[in-house]
């Protein structure tokens, strides 16, 4: 087409007072954003390609540059909003799907903020962390309804159990949809920090696999990468039904991703599309669930618990009553603000539920039931600090994954074109010269010293409530309140008003 009705969503500004036309900005925008004029002998600025991942901005070594949103204004209409026309322009033009990167954005209520946790004070006194012991660590794995012990000793041998020092691990990303150097400080921070990273659908990278005691291995749809030597390398084995940010739907790597070690590792032919199909073409009931459980367990000699990865969707209460019953370990519940390196965007916005509420359903469906102790629950979906750990573990989760958070410490902006494969700091990219700007050793130093920041938070969270375990505050609903929330969805949380 001739002519486009798109303008420049941000404006690159940039104060020539400043600028040394030093062509930094150049050289670190894989968007082309920037270029040397030679006729003019100087930087100069194309809007129209500026994604805002502020690469440009926070290396600029004078400051000269500050992105920010083009003013231009539609007729205001609340019907029809600048995002809605200009997606409209997009597609009247393209003819194809809104793709998009990240989780869920829309201004739905995000239930974190909207649940405050108590405090002891006077009769039941808090403890403190600087003095007082605290216990941050937990086992994921089914647990038994009682111990058999003789002699002082326990007379059976307990299901398979991951350890964690602190409830946090890190969420599937695969090896292709992310770089190997973002792999690689997951896999260092995790071993430092003594929890487990996911290799995500993508096999796991021949680097890597000397992490593998803190490896979950994902088993998805598409089975790239998986055979005996493959499950049997991880400490625990993930099979993948759904996605928080597109339930319902496949993964899609492009084939211009697929060079020669992510096509070694996912065991596809060079160059080709990784297609993961919508649904595993051997499951269809939790019969067919159960199998492969089984099976998965028998191929690793039942030595590795079994998780089963859903999204949060309208009836995952009842789903993930079935997922227990068919002998899964644990269960790990995404939600839809959870991130993605591709996802359609009316899929991302407009299928799934928060996973505070798939969470919450999901813990009292399983005690009503009596079989809560048959698995873990994991909780996943835009856990953004210290607290959201400890009002998902009170809401019933015995762990939570972090993914967007990480990419976050590790560099990420947020401009949310991971699927262009022209990742600026060098996360969600194959392109080798983008990959090398991110350093795996300062990267992991990052994730560590991040989540050694939210132990602190969390052991002092713990002591103010006079609780000295992280296990005693499962599913712990009394120590929670909502604020600004309706009847219907205290009585889904299973919290009271603050007040009450």
């Amino acid at each position: 087409m001739s002519l486009s009705y798109l303008t420049s969503e941000y404006i690159i500004e940039r104060n020539r007072e400043r600028c040394i036309d030093c062509q930094v900005c150049v050289r670190q925008c894989a968007n082309k954003a920037h270029r040397f004029d030679e006729e003019e002998q100087r930087v100069v600025s194309d809007d129209e390609k500026c994604v805002n991942c502020h690469r440009c901005v926070v290396l600029c070594p004078t400051k000269a540059l500050c992105i920010r949103r083009n003013p231009l204004e539609f007729r205001e209409n609340a019907n029809w909003t600048p995002g809605a026309i200009r997606d409209i322009y997009k597609q009247s033009e393209t003819g194809r799907i809104l793709l998009t990167g990240m989780g869920n954005d829309r201004p739905y209520p995000i239930y974190w903020d909207h649940i405050l946790l108590n405090a002891s004070q006077v009769t039941n006194p808090s403890i403190d962390p600087l003095r007082e012991p605290m216990e941050l660590k937990t086992y994921l794995g089914r647990k038994p309804e009682k111990l058999k012990v003789e002699n002082g000793r326990l007379a059976e041998k307990l299901p398979p159990q991951i350890e964690l020092k602190i409830p946090v691990m890190f969420s599937a990303m695969s090896f292709g949809s992310i770089s190997i150097n973002a792999c690689k400080a997951m896999a260092m921070a995790a071993s430092e920090l003594g929890i487990m990273f996911n290799t995500g659908e993508g096999g796991f990278h021949k680097d890597l696999q000397k992490f593998g005691k803190n490896a979950i291995v994902q088993v998805a749809s598409g089975r790239f990468g998986v055979d005996t030597d493959y499950l049997n390398t991880g400490a625990a084995i993930e099979i993948k039904i759904g996605q928080g940010a597109k339930p319902g739907i496949g993964g899609h790597l492009p084939g211009e991703k697929v060079g020669e070690e992510v096509s070694a590792t996912r065991m596809i032919p060079l160059g080709t599309d990784a297609i993961s199909p919508a649904p595993h073409h051997d499951i269809y009931s939790i019969e067919d669930l159960r199998q492969l459980i089984y099976s998965l367990k028998e191929a690793t000699n039942y030595e590795k618990p079994v998780s089963v990865k859903v999204a949060a969707v309208h009836n995952a209460a009842a789903i993930c009553s079935g997922i227990a019953r068919a002998g899964a370990d644990i269960i790990a519940i995404d939600g839809f603000r959870g991130g993605t390196g591709a996802a359609p965007v009316r899929i991302r916005d407009h299928v799934g539920i928060p996973v505070e509420m798939a969470l919450a359903a999901v813990d009292t469906r399983l005690r009503e039931e009596g079989i809560r102790n048959q698995v873990s629950l994991v909780c996943a979906g835009s856990v953004r600090n210290s607290a959201d750990i400890m009002k998902a573990v009170a809401l019933g989760a015995d762990a939570v994954y972090i993914a967007s958070s990480a990419l976050i410490a590790m560099g990420c902006h947020m401009c949310q074109k991971c699927y262009t494969g022209k990742c600026n700091w060098g996360i969600a990219t194959q392109d080798p010269y983008l990959v090398k700007r991110l350093n795996p050793e300062i990267a992991a130093k990052r994730l560590v010293n991040l989540l050694n920041a939210w132990a602190h938070e969390m052991k002092e969270i713990l002591g103010g409530m006079g609780i000295n375990a992280i296990e005693s505050l499962r599913g712990n609903r009394l120590m929670l309140r909502g604020i600004g929330l309706n009847d219907r969805e205290l009585k889904i949380l299973g919290i009271k008003a603050a007040g009450e």
